[in-house]
């Protein structure tokens, strides 16, 4: 998105790729200041964020600050942005929208500010919306309405979905396809199914394995993940799961394991399927 400033924030390394009408972009190359990603900011790419209170600029009201983006990318004049904000919020289950267009982000439960921030993002119709941990500050009530809202509004928008999350039972509602990450790096990635029913890396298994279960007894224990994650600027020689994991040998120690395919269709970091 460029949405951090240069500096301090920088990208080291790498590509992002984005397919724009039949044309390959590399994100990292476009001046985050320029017009083309000013274009692409908010229009083709929106993101979600984690925390609505936090996201939300509380002296401006919400009609305000989704018609900001609506009257930027669309073209549209103040009366028809404001029609446009008061259909968004419709979409996304929020009740007399006409009266929650005039409200300030402190008036609006957090599920309201959510799906708010969801209208928002939505309002220009983006190919791609990023969601950052949107439901972390909702209780399970709330975030299993956002849920099935986002569900229900990427089918109709036709938007795909890069949804970021620590839960695994989201993951499971959510996703097609999984990219499991560990200090920064891809351990594994395959579609939802193989990652929950025949998972590949030690540290994916150990998740599984630690997540409480209605089939379990009284008797039996989680099988935690021992240690701790390890500070990024003090990461381990190797395999950044090495000092944690139960199978590790002694190239794990030194070697970074490569991301290759290791089923069908199914990628991990392991010395463990060399």
């Amino acid at each position: 998105m460029g949405l951090i400033q240069t500096p301090p924030g920088k990208i080291e390394t790498g590509e992002i790729l984005y397919h724009r009408n039949g044309n390959v972009i590399d994100l990292t190359k476009l001046d985050p200041k320029g017009n083309e990603m000013r274009s692409i900011r908010g229009n083709e790419i929106a993101m979600i964020f984690q925390e609505p209170m936090t996201s939300l600029n509380p002296v401006y009201t919400i009609g305000n600050q989704i018609m900001e983006a609506i009257m930027l990318h669309q073209g549209l004049g103040k009366k028809g942005a404001r029609n446009k904000a008061i259909e968004m919020l419709h979409a996304v289950g929020i009740p007399s929208p006409e009266q929650r267009i005039k409200e300030y982000p402190h008036q609006l439960s957090g599920g309201m500010r959510q799906r708010a921030m969801i209208a928002m993002a939505l309002s220009c119709n983006p190919s791609l919306l990023i969601a950052d941990e949107p439901t972390t500050a909702l209780d399970v009530t709330i975030e299993a309405q956002v849920l099935d809202l986002m569900n229900d509004l990427r089918t109709k928008f036709k938007a795909a979905i890069l949804f970021i999350t620590h839960d695994l039972g989201v993951i499971a509602s959510m996703a097609d396809d999984v990219i499991i990450m560990y200090l920064g790096k891809i351990v594994e990635g395959a579609a939802v199914r193989n990652i929950f029913h025949d998972p590949k890396h030690p540290y994916t298994q150990g998740l599984l394995n630690s997540i409480p279960s209605l089939a379990t007894t009284k008797k039996e224990r989680l099988i935690p993940i021992k240690g701790v994650v390890p500070n990024p600027l003090e990461a381990p020689q190797g395999c950044g799961f090495e000092p944690r994991c139960p199978h590790a040998m002694e190239i794990c120690k030194t070697q970074i394991p490569p991301l290759k395919e290791v089923a069908p269709s199914h990628l991990a970091a392991c010395w463990l399927f060399e």
